[in-house]
């Protein structure tokens, strides 16, 4: 009995090159599905260092409207009344900003560094405004956040 004869006998084993195909084919869909989700997540996940930037800012400026009453600049600004002052460049940062909004609000303005698919126009923006004692936040964040 020749090679031939004993591998009918046996069976069939290993794979066909079409079956190799299919699953090739297979896997680069999946990966061309998932790449863009990743690249997505990957990106918000860089930006939440930008948003939590402002949180020093944010938690700083409540505690100081509680105590003064008020957030204009003399009282609540950056490096007074406990609020820190505005800072520079930090990781994924470019600049942390506190400026005056309207009489009864402020702007914190964080500019991110460009990395990846994040551009430094990706700036976030909280406003926050004093009523009835207590700070009301508002952001311009929908993409990234």
């Amino acid at each position: 009995m020749n090679n031939l004869q004993a591998m009918e006998r046996n069976g069939r084993k290993g794979f066909t090159l079409i079956e190799l195909m299919i699953v090739v084919a297979i896997i680069g869909i999946l990966a061309a599905v998932a790449l863009p989700a990743y690249q997505q997540y990957a990106d918000k996940a860089k930006y939440s260092e930008v948003v939590l930037a402002s949180s020093s800012h944010k938690l700083a400026l409540e505690v100081c409207a509680q105590v003064e009453g008020t957030l204009i600049p003399a009282s609540c600004g950056p490096g007074t009344g406990g609020v820190p002052a505005n800072a520079g460049a930090s990781g994924a940062v470019t600049s942390v900003t506190v400026s005056n909004g309207t009489a009864t609000g402020v702007i914190i303005t964080v500019v991110p560094a460009a990395t990846g698919s994040i551009a430094a126009t990706d700036t976030y923006v909280l406003t926050g405004a004093l009523a009835n004692g207590q700070v009301t936040w508002s952001d311009n964040c929908s993409d990234l956040c």
